[in-house]
């Protein structure tokens, strides 16, 4: 794996994450108003749960 590789993946996830805000503004910032209402460990055991669900792809693409 090179470093475009990396750079393209990179540019993948800033498409991703720009679809909901350009194509709902009204629903991506609802959504952030919950998230804000969220404690901290909450915060953090989605955030574990997305790095497992990566890694885990990662290693079937692999």
């Amino acid at each position: 794996m090179d470093s475009g590789t990396i750079w393209l993946a990179l540019a993948c996830v800033l498409v991703i994450e720009g679809l909901l805000p350009f194509f709902s503004p009204a629903g991506w910032r609802r959504m952030f108003e919950q998230i804000l209402r969220l404690s901290d460990g909450q915060i953090r055991f989605f955030g574990l749960g997305s790095i497992l669900a990566g890694l885990l792809a990662i290693a079937f693409l692999l």
